[in-house]
């Protein structure tokens, strides 16, 4: 069977990727374990990183790289050209892009996750699609503090808002019986590698990121912020098991909230520096540097996740956030 990873060329794209190719089968349209024999990976960009490192395995299956935008139906179309065929549909604008670019957000988040799902109902039978939505869903005044898949959904951002009519529509396109889908609402994904990106939840990485490599990290949110995080390995975990979740126990909201780690930045802090004394690690400094754009962003999102339902189904429960640390030490720092 064939795999596509939407947002491919991400950090998550790539985890996921190397999850598949380890793995080597996943539930097909026979109900059972097929071989996965082909694997794209389809996303606007691909940095040189991203490239090499989509072949630095030659005993795993090589991925093709598709580098093409959502918002373009053809190359869409043009990826999903197989009836045995799985979607991870990963790519999307970010929040803080997505309230700066109102147009494009709309092309790429609302138009390309359409394009994607006509795609596939083109495609005989009923391929599995994984959705990445997000927390953002939630905000308003109605919104609790601890967020489950029965909280009103009234998201206060442009991203926020995409992500909701995505659910929707995966839900009806199941309901329809023209694909099976199922939606993981992310929180925040810790330890991601690399630079700091445009998404006003950037800085949670980077308060260990940075830290970590020994460089400042500039702090855009005041230090009780609470926020849900949960680790890259345990979302990669949590997305293949959605896909391979039996249809009959989904019920009819295929959206479904994720575990988390409700954390402040400086409970956070804490066990940065008792895991960096761990490695002997010298941490860089954290600079407090309040930017009331990101804190109104990030206020409007919820501090909790009540992802008792997607554990039913089998997604992991959440690593201690002392885990995470060491893991991303291991993955990203030791040589």
């Amino acid at each position: 069977m064939k795999v596509v990873i939407t947002g491919g060329g991400g950090f998550l794209g790539n985890q996921l990727c190397r999850k598949l190719q380890e793995r080597g089968t996943l539930t097909g349209p026979s109900g059972g374990q097929e071989e996965i024999d082909e694997i794209v990976l389809f996303d606007a960009y691909f940095s040189p990183e991203a490239r090499q490192g989509s072949a630095s395995d030659p005993t795993l299956l090589s991925p093709a790289l598709l580098e093409a935008d959502m918002g373009d139906r053809e190359a869409v179309f043009s990826a999903i050209d197989r009836d045995d065929i799985a979607v991870f549909h990963l790519a999307s604008m970010v929040s803080g892009e997505c309230e700066q670019r109102f147009d494009d957000a709309m092309r790429a988040n609302l138009d390309g996750g359409r394009y994607l799902l006509e795609a596939l109902r083109s495609r005989e039978g009923t391929p599995r699609l994984v959705f990445a939505s997000s927390v953002a869903s939630f905000g308003g005044e109605v919104m609790p503090d601890c967020v489950s898949d029965s909280t009103k959904r009234t998201p206060q951002t442009t991203y926020g808002m995409t992500k909701v009519i995505g659910e929707l529509m995966i839900n009806d396109y199941s309901r329809k019986g023209f694909l099976d889908g199922r939606s993981a609402r992310l929180p925040t994904i810790i330890i991601r590698p690399g630079k700091p990106n445009a998404a006003a939840s950037s800085w949670a990485s980077g308060m260990f990121r940075e830290p970590l490599n020994g460089e400042p990290c500039y702090l855009p949110v005041h230090r009780d912020q609470l926020h849900p995080v949960l680790g890259y390995r345990d979302v990669i975990d949590s997305f293949i098991a959605l896909h391979e979740a039996d249809p009959d126990l989904l019920g009819d909201d295929r959206a479904f909230g994720l575990p988390s780690h409700r954390i402040s930045v400086a409970e956070a802090m804490t066990i940065l520096e008792q895991v960096a004394g761990e490695a002997e690690i010298d941490l860089g400094m954290v600079v407090d540097e309040p930017d009331p754009v990101i804190q109104g962003i990030v206020d409007s999102w919820p501090t909790a996740t009540d992802g008792s339902r997607a554990l039913r189904l089998g997604v992991p429960e959440p690593k201690p956030v002392a885990d995470i640390i060491r893991d991303y030490i291991s993955d990203f720092l030791t040589s």
